[in-house]
């Protein structure tokens, strides 16, 4: 999402293949169960406004919730924007819960996206198996970016606002569930455990540095 490129997890990693020999890659971490990440995940949404219900229900089976590396990672920000968008859900008009989860949402999605691209997809597009996989998380990225403009430029009161807000809901819910069940699988596959294990701690730092600059952008669309 950001418009200024930063240095990927690639050249991070010198290049590291799909076999790797980088000797300093972080021993890996016990596995969580996948109900104690979700949860743990919820209450970092929960934090933001802890009067709100956070009613989650059921979420996407994945293989990689909880898992000490880079898609567990990214499942666990999922499971927190998930919570985020439930109880955004459960606010009323111009209330300053929505406005505070509202705004933690679209730093957390932009934070995410943009550390996501550096630390995962910019090495999976060089594998032709799965080129098109990160050509498309990323392009889905850069749309979800519009939408959320879109929301922040209008009136959080209007039921206008609640319909569009659903839309985004939809389309974002779908974005993650596509990459939890396709393009993570496929892309594990392209990479060497230690590789992404080591991704996980780009992504720890890219996020912790685009949320911090990340900006709540208003703009409507002229298309609807």
């Amino acid at each position: 999402m950001p418009k200024t490129r930063r240095p990927s997890a690639a050249h991070e990693r010198a290049g590291a293949k799909t076999h790797s020999t980088r000797p300093n890659a972080a021993p890996a971490k016990p596995k969580a169960s996948a109900k104690q990440a979700k949860a743990q995940a919820v209450a970092k949404a929960k934090a933001v406004a802890p009067d709100v219900p956070a009613l989650l229900g059921s979420t996407p089976a994945t293989p990689f919730r909880g898992n000490p590396d880079i898609f567990g990672r990214l499942v666990e920000d999922h499971d927190r924007h998930r919570a985020l968008l439930a109880m955004i859900d459960a606010t009323h008009g111009k209330s300053p819960e929505r406005k505070r989860l509202f705004k933690e949402l679209v730093l957390e999605i932009k934070g995410h996206a943009a550390a996501e691209e550096q630390a995962l997809w910019s090495s999976v597009m060089r594998h032709p198996a799965t080129t098109e996989d990160a050509r498309h998380a990323v392009g889905e990225h850069k749309e979800m970016d519009k939408l959320l403009a879109d929301l922040a430029a209008r009136d959080m009161a209007s039921s206008g606002w609640l319909r569009r807000f659903a839309k985004v809901r939809d389309e974002y819910l779908h974005h993650i569930r596509e990459e939890e069940q396709e393009q993570f699988v496929a892309a594990e596959k392209q990479l060497a455990a230690a590789d992404i294990r080591y991704m996980r701690q780009v992504f720890n730092r890219r996020k912790r540095e685009e949320k911090a600059s990340a900006k709540v952008e208003k703009k409507i669309r002229l298309k609807d």
